[in-house]
Parts: structure tokens; C-alpha cells; sequence
């Protein structure tokens, strides 16, 4: 069961019901107020968006703290991703809690307090990006800032039952951000779906002459297909952890279900690029970001982040040199692995810890949060984190698909895959998934969806007329309840028809929606042997997709399994009973 803090009924920004959640008031620094100053545009592609920004983003008119009091100032300018975020129409709702400097992974580390996990108050939320995802997650906003350089943009959303884009570094413009790292900083996006994060990441990313480590990325814009090969490492850590371990085996079994081939790749030299981040003279980067204030100001940071910045200080520009030369040898050591798969597939985190945990041994837990994400940003590559599963002890699992830079928009479309078919709801509201939506950017203009009920359902004996025609999974939802289901009389293979009744007399069918290039469409619409055909078929959430139909007179000697809810439910009822 998925835990919430008791409370009252609130409700989100799109109309969305988080019951019995009482809102942790520590995920937010400061609010908006709603005659406040950062007005968005009233028309654009974002308008009616509300959004929130991690406090260390500027937005004029707000404080920016990094969760460090004595730090804070006013900035006259809104940050770069912020500002491209309103003029888009968008609306700035807050700045929210992280942990302090953007320096860790588990969201204890603020003198504003631990932000919870929004599904069980008792377990960390993720960091440094803690509160933006707490928000999200919530439905309080419909997408978020956060920022991550080590991880900070993914394990929250692994941990919230969110989606975390962590973009090709220099996509969107760190101007206006506090600095963790800034050669390897990025500023990431959240949101409930794969649908909303492109929709911000498309308003927000764009070159900036401002920012120096902003870069005019070309992004890949052929989707990784039907058939792919996903990396998984051959040596994974799960820190004792056999439920998580579970759970990553079964996202790979969906991954292999979506048509992916699974191969195994060395770990090494990417284990190796993570622990350089805090154990080399890499770290320096995180004492020069803040040098000025933490001379000055030493004992106004806390433990364990001042400890961490301090460690910077030891380290000379040969030990600096030393360390990016074996940070590039491992970089062209983990390069082959490119050859052999298009993406890689990796636990979000390999563990999850409560707070209490976390706050008794704060430096080593921490530490375990990013054995899968520190070495990503070092490596110049892209990422999205999705959700995988909730475990069966409640707690969100989540997934990181990682690829080359300039992978985003591939990494989305196979992300959203994904996610929507774990058919989850969404964070902690309990809403259910929406319909996939096209990835802007992506070539996928010549392509058809169409939904499939019975025998062409993956895993199914027709499913090869779908493959064979480079079809992707894309969607695993339900029809209106407008549909009744027969199981056709002497048909080889078994097939079900699917016929539409007046409403209130029918139920919701479980379907596929799969999208196949439009130039296979004519040959796969003519092996349906009549009285099957196409149609239009509505969805549980209003929308329309081409579909299964069945005219009425096969219904002859046809039996009613609409109570089944599905062909796979009534498929399995006919196994013998052991």
C-alpha cells in the first residue's frame, strides 16, 4: 500500500487529488505571492503551467539560499531556464528545498528541515533536489527545477514515483545558478509524466553565449525503434538490498518486453569515473563554487557539506591535472560500450533509507545513492530517470535510462515506453496515466497507433505482425467503459471482438497501444480477417486511437468475458488448476 501522511484532502495545480495528504511545508524556502513579480506570459506553450524552482535558481524577487541562510541574496534577474520557463507562460509558484549546496543525494542536509518521501513520510526523499520533486510528486505543481551534478535531477524522482530528465550538459542554460560544480552542473526537470518534463525541457533548453558552459547541442532525432540493445552491468550493488535487486530484474524483463536485447557491460570503468567525483582533486570544483563565502563563513555550513567543501582546499593544480587525465582514460575506456548498445539501463539508486537511517551515518549511506548516477555527468552523458515499480513494501523503484550526449529526445520516447507500461499512477496522487503523447523533435511524423485487444498483445501469438513491421510498444491502458468483450467462436488462433454498447451497459477493456511507421500500416491492416476490423476506439481518459473492432453478427456462438476485464485475465482462467 502506498503510504501518505494523514491529513487533508488538497489538491493539485491540474485539478488532480492528493487524498489525505498533509503537504510537508519544509519542501518550499519561499512562495510566490499571487500578486508577486514573476508574472508569466498569458499565452505560449506552457500557459497555465505552474512551476517550481530549486533554491539554488535565481527568480527576481525571491531570496536564493542554497539552503544556507547566511548566504542568501537577492537576485535583480531571474535565472536563465527560469525566465525562457515564463516567457513560455508558465507560472512560478515557489523556491524549494534542497540539500544545502546542492551537496548530497538524500535531502536531510537543509537547515530548513528533511524533506520526506511523498510516499512514506518516513524515508528520505532524495537530494539534493529534494523539495522540487516532494512537489511535484504531490501534484502541487505540474513540473519543476532542480538541478544535478551527481544525481540530484534522478534519484528524487526515482524515489517519488516521478519523472527526472537529467539533459545533456550545457542543454539548458546554468545561468543564474548557484554553482555545486559548474563544469559538470546541469539544470534538470521533473514531472509526473515523460509527456510534461519534454514540454518544460523543449521551453527551457537553448544555447546562452552567457553561460560558459553552454554548448549548441544537436540532438539525435531517430527514436531507438522496436528492436534495441540496452546495457545492464554485468556486476550490479544493490547494498544488501534483495527487494530492490527483485525489482530491477523484473524492470528488465519490461525493457526486454518493449523489444530491447539485454547486454551485459562493464561496470568498471564507470565505478571507477563516480568515485573521482569526491575522491580526487575533482572536488575542488565544489570549494571554488562557494569559496569566497566559505572562507569567510566556514562554521555557518553544516556537517557533513562543510567537511565535503573543506576537502577542496588540500588539492593542488597537479593533483587537479592528475585527476582529469584519469577521468578522460576511464572516459575512452567506457566509450566501447557504445558500439555494442544504444542505451544503458541502470537501478536509479540501489537502495532506499529512511531518515533515520540516513542522519546516523549521513556520509556512507549517501555514498550508496550514487553508485549509479555520479559517474554520468563526469562522462558527458544524458539521462532520464522514470519509475519502475512500487515495491512490495510500498516504497517507489525507479530506473535510469542513460545515453550519449544528445540522447535526450531518444532517452524520452523510450522512457515514456516505459513508463507507461507499468501502468503505475502518478506520485504520490494517485491519478492514473495519462495517453502517451509524441516527443517534440523526434521523427515520428510518419508513423500510425493503433490498439490491439486480444491476440496481437505482446507476448501473444499474432504479436509478430506487430514487430515484424518495426512497431513499439508505446502505451498499456484500459478502453472507455462503453466496450463489451466476447471470445470469438472457432477462431485459430483464439481471438476476442471487441463491440461498443451504449453507455452503461459495457466495462473497460485492457489494451496495447503500439506505433508502427505508416508505410507498414496497409500491409498490417490486411492480414485482419473480417469480421475483425479497424475502427476508432475511445480511451479511459476521453482520448481516441485506431483500434480492434468486431462487427456484431460474429457474435454468433461468441461467449461473454467482459467480467474478465481483458484477454490476458481470461487467457489465464483457462490454465489448468493445479
Amino acid at each position: 500500500m502506498v503510504r501518505l501522511a494523514a491529513g487533508p484532502e488538497k489538491q493539485s495545480s491540474d485539478g488532480a487529488h492528493v487524498v489525505g495528504a498533509a503537504w510537508a511545508p519544509q519542501a518550499w524556502i519561499s512562495r510566490v505571492p499571487a500578486t508577486g513579480p514573476a508574472v508569466p506570459s498569458s499565452v505560449g506553450p506552457l500557459a497555465g503551467l505552474r512551476f517550481a524552482a530549486k533554491d539554488n535558481i535565481d527568480a527576481a524577487g525571491l531570496p536564493t539560499t542554497a539552503a544556507c541562510p547566511e548566504f542568501a541574496y537577492s537576485p535583480v534577474h531571474n535565472a536563465a531556464s527560469v525566465q525562457r520557463l515564463l516567457d513560455a507562460g508558465a507560472r512560478l509558484e515557489g523556491k524549494t528545498n534542497l540539500d544545502q549546496f546542492a551537496c548530497g543525494l538524500n535531502g536531510t542536509r537543509s537547515p530548513y528541515g528533511a524533506v520526506p518521501n511523498a510516499i512514506n513520510p518516513d524515508y528520505v526523499s532524495g537530494g539534493s533536489s529534494s523539495g522540487s520533486a516532494y512537489v511535484v510528486a504531490t501534484g502541487q505543481v505540474d513540473f519543476s527545477l532542480g538541478t544535478d551534478t551527481a544525481g540530484s535531477g534522478r534519484v528524487p524522482a526515482g524515489f517519488n514515483n516521478i519523472v527526472g530528465i537529467k539533459p545533456t550538459k550545457g542543454l539548458i542554460s546554468a545561468r543564474g545558478v548557484v554553482p555545486a560544480a559548474q563544469s559538470v552542473d546541469c539544470v534538470s526537470i521533473f514531472a509526473r509524466t515523460v509527456g510534461m518534463a519534454v514540454r518544460a525541457l523543449t521551453a527551457a533548453m537553448g544555447y546562452d553565449p552567457l553561460d560558459p558552459y553552454s554548448r549548441d547541442i544537436a540532438l539525435a532525432r531517430t527514436p531507438f525503434g522496436a528492436r534495441f540493445r540496452f546495457g545492464v552491468p554485468a556486476a550490479l550493488q544493490f547494498c544488501g538490498d534483495g527487494v530492490a535487486e527483485a525489482e530491477f530484474a523484473k524492470g528488465i524483463r519490461a525493457m526486454e518486453k518493449l523489444g530491447g536485447v539485454a547486454v551485459p557491460v562493464d561496470y568498471a570503468p564507470l565505478g571507477a569515473a563516480a568515485t573521482l567525483l569526491y575522491e580526487s582533486a575533482l572536488v575542488a570544483e565544489r570549494y571554488t563554487a562557494v569559496r569566497a563565502f566559505f572562507d569567510a563563513y566556514e562554521d555557518k555550513v553544516m556537517e557533513p557539506v562543510r567537511g565535503i567543501i573543506a576537502q577542496g582546499r588540500k588539492y593542488g593544480a597537479a593533483d587537479l591535472y592528475e585527476a582529469q587525465t584519469q577521468l578522460r582514460r576511464l572516459g575512452q575506456q567506457a566509450q566501447g560500450m557504445w558500439a555494442d548498445i544504444d542505451v544503458l539501463l541502470v537501478p536509479t539508486a540501489p537502495t532506499h533509507y529512511t531518515i533515520a537511517q540516513m542522519q546516523a551515518d549521513p556520509v556512507a549511506l549517501n555514498r550508496n545513492l550514487g553508485i549509479y548516477t555520479n559517474f554520468v555527468n563526469l562522462l558527458d552523458y544524458a539521462a532520464i530517470a522514470v519509475p519502475s515499480s512500487l515495491r512490495p513494501d510500498g516504497l517507489p523503484f525507479g530506473i535510469t535510462l542513460i545515453g550519449p550526449c544528445g540522447s535526450d529526445l531518444q532517452l524520452a520516447e523510450l522512457g515514456q515506453r516505459y513508463h507507461h507500461a507499468t501502468g503505475l499512477t502518478l506520485g504520490a496522487t494517485g491519478e492514473p496515466m495519462p495517453a502517451p503523447v509524441s516527443i517534440p523533435g523526434l521523427d515520428a511524423s510518419a508513423t500510425v497507433r493503433v490498439a490491439v485487444v486480444g491476440a496481437h498483445l505482446s507476448g501473444m501469438p499474432l504479436n509478430i505482425q506487430l514487430t515484424e513491421r518495426n512497431a513499439t510498444l508505446v502505451a498499456t491502458t484500459e478502453t472507455a467503459p462503453d466496450y463489451r468483450f466476447y471470445a470469438l467462436a472457432g477462431t485459430v488462433p483464439p481471438k476476442p471482438g471487441l463491440v461498443r454498447v451504449a453507455p452503461g451497459q459495457g466495462a473497460r477493456i485492457a489494451l496495447e497501444i503500439w506505433e508502427m511507421p505508416v508505410e507498414n500500416y496497409g500491409s498490417f491492416v490486411a492480414l485482419i480477417p473480417g469480421p475483425l476490423g479497424i475502427g476508432t476506439l475511445k480511451l479511459a481518459d476521453g482520448a481516441s486511437v485506431q483500434g480492434f473492432l468486431c462487427e456484431p453478427l460474429a457474435l454468433e456462438g461468441a461467449l461473454d468475458i467482459t467480467h474478465f476485464g481483458g484477454w490476458r485475465a481470461y487467457i489465464a482462467s483457462l490454465a489448468p488448476k493445479e
